[in-house]
């Protein structure tokens, strides 16, 4: 595994290796470990914008991470409004990130 992921934590010590996954983020192939969550997992390979605010599309991330925010949306197979910090990864999900949508009722905003 590469970037930012923690494999020798102070306080826990060397993580135990676990099985190799893989997934695909806006059709970008990605490799996690089992039971990390999606929002570990792209943490861990650099990814920081999850979505991109529904009108402004200012980006958005991770968060508070403990599931309370809704920050960290993303579609999962087919299936929107997923957050990634509660999803637990599994081996060839196909993950997207949120874009800007159409705000016809709002002057200015695209």
């Amino acid at each position: 595994m590469r970037y930012g992921r923690v494999t020798n934590h102070p306080v826990l010590g060397t993580l135990d290796e676990r099985e190799s996954l893989r997934f695909l983020f806006d059709d970008q192939e990605f490799e996690a470990y089992e039971g990390e969550t999606i929002a570990a997992a792209l943490l861990a390979n650099g990814v920081r914008t999850l979505r991109r605010h529904e009108e402004t599309g200012t980006p958005r991330g991770i968060y508070c991470n403990i599931g309370h925010c809704f920050e960290c949306r993303v579609t999962i197979d087919g299936i929107t409004g997923q957050r990634a910090c509660l999803t637990v990864l599994k081996d060839g999900m196909n993950i997207r990130s949120g874009k800007t949508l159409p705000a016809p009722l709002k002057k200015g905003v695209h």
